[in-house]
């Protein structure tokens, strides 16, 4: 047996590429399968997202079903075969699973960590089922795939620390206030860092959102995506003292919030913190706001000192995640191999209980009657006989299975042991055996 993957990202193609090659949801189920149409592929899983498409087969050889993938791509999105093979990654058996798990764990993505590409794996994975796309070796690397995922988030906490400026933003605010919920927030300025901002905070509880800016209808139309309230910026001040959290990103090239303001506001507001979040360059709040009692106030080299040493937490969490992975590969490896042994070792105690039971009838028809103890006592050591004797060869088999030893050994006992030609019992492809780490060739995406 085989596992293979084929795939593009944002680093590998451009979006004119990525976007031909991409699949909606609508279109995966003919697409799985036109796949399963082709007699090389025995099951497979299509991974689309909006960075990255990805092909994960079982087949029965791996250049023949590479070949095909790719023809499958350029029937599909009309791309010239050389760019698709220029374009695309490729990798086969425990360098798919690597692949697979470094997807899924966020490793491979466009945000090391992100978490939103494990439930997209989980979707695909469970589509593909859906469909009768997938068989057993598919399913084995998928939830082996899912595992993964979980415990590189649980186990490394590589998702806990964020890297982007609008959510460093939110952090921030957490460590100051410890709970979000019922807080209020005024917006100053529509730009989109400031919406992003917002929107970060209403998803960890912030529930009063105020908007103001020189541009009445649009502060209006950013209120309305949080249900919120827009004012005319020249009612700036009286509403400062209204929110728990400023945030201010304009394109004014003076200070917009400044420090004799605030300190009325502050009257308002004994012994209650207020947090000033600064987005813009030029800086729109004076920075001797900051200095004022019972308030913080963070700027934009602020919330990148924080998404820097985030990033180096997540990189520091990445390396444990592989760990995790190496460990994954391995297990998956062993048991493709042991798959690979399976019809000899069949074979093998198949022939071993037929050979027992004609000599046990043999002998017991030589002896003649017996006590049900005296027969069970037989039966059992003849039992036991052939179980030890076959015990080592079946160990042996298992431990060489993912080694290039491997089918040496497995051919020596089917001929020791006479066994039944078994390449009529569907005998998988011979694995290729489990080497040293090796990165995947391109680096993905979500």
């Amino acid at each position: 047996m085989f596992v293979i993957s084929i795939g593009v990202n944002h680093k590998t193609a451009p979006v004119e590429i990525r976007e031909k090659l991409s699949f909606s949801d609508n279109a995966l189920p003919d697409a799985l399968a036109r796949l399963l149409n082709y007699p090389v592929v025995l099951g497979c899983v299509i991974i689309s997202t909006c960075n990255r498409t990805e092909i994960y087969a079982h087949v029965t050889d791996v250049e023949s079903g590479l070949e095909t993938i790719r023809m499958f791509l350029q029937r599909k999105s009309g791309v010239e075969p050389a760019l698709i093979k220029k374009y695309t990654y490729t990798s086969a058996q425990h360098k798919t699973a690597r692949q697979l798990f470094r997807v899924a764990a966020g490793l491979d993505s466009m945000l090391l960590g992100e978490t939103q590409i494990l439930g997209q794996v989980r979707t695909a994975f469970q589509l593909a089922q859906k469909f009768q796309a997938t068989d057993k070796v598919i399913n084995t690397l998928f939830r082996h795939a899912l595992t993964v995922g979980k415990r590189a988030r649980t186990e490394t906490g590589i998702d806990r620390h964020a890297v982007s400026i609008s959510y460093a933003a939110v952090e921030l605010a957490k460590k100051i206030f410890q709970d979000l919920t019922g807080r209020s927030v005024l917006i100053i300025g529509a730009g989109k860092m400031g919406e992003l901002t917002a929107r970060h905070l209403v998803a960890n509880g912030v529930s009063g959102v105020i908007v103001s800016n020189r541009s009445y209808h649009q502060a209006a139309y950013l209120a309305g995506q949080f249900g919120g309230r827009a004012i005319k910026f020249k009612e700036l001040p009286h509403y400062l003292k209204a929110a728990d959290i400023v945030i201010s990103c304009t394109a004014a090239t003076h200070y917009v919030v400044r420090a004799p303001e605030v300190q009325k506001l502050l009257v308002h507001k004994p012994g209650k913190a207020i947090m000033f979040i600064d987005i813009a360059v030029p800086r729109d709040i004076d920075p001797e706001v900051g200095s004022l009692p019972g308030v913080k106030l963070y700027d934009i080299d602020d919330l990148q000192n924080v998404v820097d040493n985030n990033l180096m937490e997540r990189k520091r969490a990445a390396l444990l995640a592989d760990a995790i992975i190496d460990d994954k590969v391995e297990e998956f490896a062993r048991w493709q191999g042991e798959q690979y042994v399976v019809p000899t070792i069949t074979a093998l105690k198949k022939q071993g209980e037929a050979v027992k039971q004609q000599e046990l009838d043999r002998a017991l028809g030589k002896l003649g009657a017996l006590s049900v103890h005296d027969r069970k006592v037989i039966e059992t050591m003849a039992n036991t006989i052939v179980s030890q004797l076959l015990h080592t060869p079946i160990t042996k088999l298992k431990e060489f299975a993912m080694t290039g030893k491997g089918p040496v050994y497995q051919e020596a006992v089917e001929r020791l042991f006479d066994l039944e030609d078994l390449e009529q019992a569907g005998r998988p492809a011979i694995p290729q055996p489990l080497q040293a780490k090796e990165q995947p060739k391109a680096a993905g995406r979500h």
